[in-house]
């Protein structure tokens, strides 16, 4: 699914290449957003022809730049929602306690190393903006949260770098 989404994305965002820096800032922008996060950043930087260590850099940055506001915001913005009078949100909120709820056990369990794997193990459900979503609904440290956070994109970029670099100069050569 990722990749699908990554490839509409890169299409929608072509227009963006021609300027200085235009492959960059899409690797960077795909990086921070939901659900795509840094995975699909690397895997959207190898398809524009970015070199690897410098796609993983752009991404780690895009994709970490969101988690302080996500660990310190996003339980008052999710509280919000649930007292709001607008159904759909009362209903989104219902659908992601239902989504924390069904995570929430891995990162219980083992704690600040449990935060690291959830984020760090390149996995559909996975990565910074949920595994942070569950932290802060979990009241978890937020500075022990935020760099259980950082090694695990780390440690998904490194994965996710290796794969490409297979992928794209081994494979599709």
């Amino acid at each position: 699914m990722t990749e699908k989404l990554v490839s509409f994305l890169l299409n929608l965002l072509s227009g963006i290449q021609s300027i200085p820096f235009g492959r960059e800032i899409i690797a960077f922008l795909l990086s921070m957003l939901p659900i795509i996060e840094l995975r699909g950043g690397i895997i959207a930087g190898r398809a524009l022809g970015l070199d690897p260590i410098p796609t993983f850099i752009i991404c780690y940055i895009g994709n970490i730049l969101p988690v302080p506001f996500i660990l310190w915001l996003i339980k008052g913005i999710i509280n919000w929602m649930r007292e709001s009078n607008i159904n759909l949100l009362r209903k989104f909120v219902k659908w992601l306690d239902k989504k924390v709820n069904d995570k929430k056990g891995q990162i219980e369990k083992y704690g600040f190393w449990g935060l690291v794997l959830f984020v760090g193990i390149p996995l559909p459900g996975t990565g910074a903006w949920t595994g942070c979503l569950i932290a802060a609904m979990l009241d978890m440290d937020k500075k022990k949260s935020f760099l259980a956070a950082a090694i695990g994109v780390i440690m998904a970029g490194i994965i996710m770098s290796i794969l490409s670099i297979g992928i794209f100069d081994g494979i599709l050569g």
